[in-house]
């Protein structure tokens, strides 16, 4: 497959700004992998897609307020500094990056409120930067308090106070993720309380999903591109119920390209998945073999993204670009604050 095979003409207007309320109530494409036929639903009708003794996978990453605003000490020049990623819980040392970058340097620092400080002890990339922060302990629950939510950049607004929540899945749990899990961003907990009274197992994993995954992709040749590696981790809990599940033949029906890609990369040899943490940079684009995602729950993606490319592995490249155009036709709403499909 070829880069070029992956585009598509989006309009602006199908990019939706903010996310349909109740949660449930988005629209929902159904598309089934083998023949291509499609049915339209609303998001709250994925239950009947599931059956007692089938796992939904869940990954229940949580954004964090990783936008900072700040002040450069002498100069009193306005930085931004997008926090990507920690490096050293004790030392409080970070990934970052800078904006404007040519004014920040090594040994500089940059003044927060809150008595939130930062200084630049390396450079990364033309505008990445390491840095130390002067909050021993937890920085994420300093920046929660006077950080802005990082919307996507396709989402041509300022962020707003009720970001903070909807952005935001309503399992989510551990910070550490600079985008959100957005299939996951459809479910409200009584839609969840639903499902699970049904019989259906609920399983978490984790995948703090980083800013790679708006990168674009430029290369046409797919064998020659590399994703940014991102944590992940999949508890010996998780990885039992989906193993036991499996044996008995039942559904593994995953919420995500980024739960997607955690229980692909940690599938073992015989087909199981075993528990584990680490780091993952697994690019799935066709043809590929999936070994245990059996159904998908995910998003309307970006022409010629990394996330448009899994969700072809797995519901085939000629059916995926089918059912986006008649999405397209029908008003569907596209990317992180958009509708819902459903690969079965």
């Amino acid at each position: 497959m070829k880069l070029s095979d992956f585009k598509y003409n989006l309009p602006k207007p199908a990019i939706a700004k903010y996310p349909v309320s109740p949660r449930d109530k988005s629209k929902l494409l159904v598309l089934d992998k083998e023949t291509g036929e499609m049915e339209d639903k609303k998001f709250s009708d994925i239950i009947d897609y599931m059956e007692k003794g089938d796992v939904l996978v869940v990954n229940e990453t949580r954004v964090f307020q990783a936008r900072l605003y700040g002040k450069k000490e002498k100069t009193q020049a306005k930085i931004e500094v997008f926090l990507l990623r920690e490096l050293n819980k004790e030392d409080c040392i970070w990934d970052v990056i800078v904006d404007p970058a040519r004014k920040v340097r090594i040994g500089n620092k940059i003044y927060f409120d809150n008595n939130l400080w930062c200084e630049v002890i390396d450079n990364t990339t033309s505008r990445g930067r390491t840095v130390r922060f002067n909050q021993p302990g937890n920085v994420f629950q300093a920046v929660e308090k006077i950080g802005l939510t990082p919307l996507p950049p396709y989402i041509k607004r300022e962020p707003e106070p009720k970001d903070k929540e909807t952005y935001q899945t309503v399992y989510a749990k551990v910070d550490g993720a600079v985008a959100a899990p957005t299939a996951g961003l459809h479910f409200t907990t009584k839609l969840l309380e639903k499902i699970k009274k049904k019989g259906i197992h609920v399983v978490p994993v984790i995948l703090h999903i980083g800013l790679g995954t708006f990168r674009s992709v430029e290369v046409e040749d797919l064998t020659k591109h590399k994703m940014d590696s991102e944590y992940y981790e999949i508890s010996p809990h998780s990885a039992d119920v989906i193993n036991k599940a499996m044996q008995a033949k039942h559904n593994i029906i995953v919420v995500g390209t980024s739960t997607c890609r955690v229980l692909e990369t940690s599938t073992t040899a015989d087909g199981f998945v075993k528990p584990g943490r680490g780091w993952t940079d697994k690019f799935i684009y066709p043809p590929y073999v999936f070994k245990v995602t059996q159904k998908l729950i995910t998003n309307f993606h970006a022409p010629e993204s990394t996330l448009l490319m899994l969700v072809s592995a797995l519901g085939e490249t000629d059916h995926v670009m089918k059912a986006y155009k008649k999405a397209l036709k029908d008003k569907y709403r596209f990317l992180s604050y958009g509708d819902a499909m459903l690969i079965k």
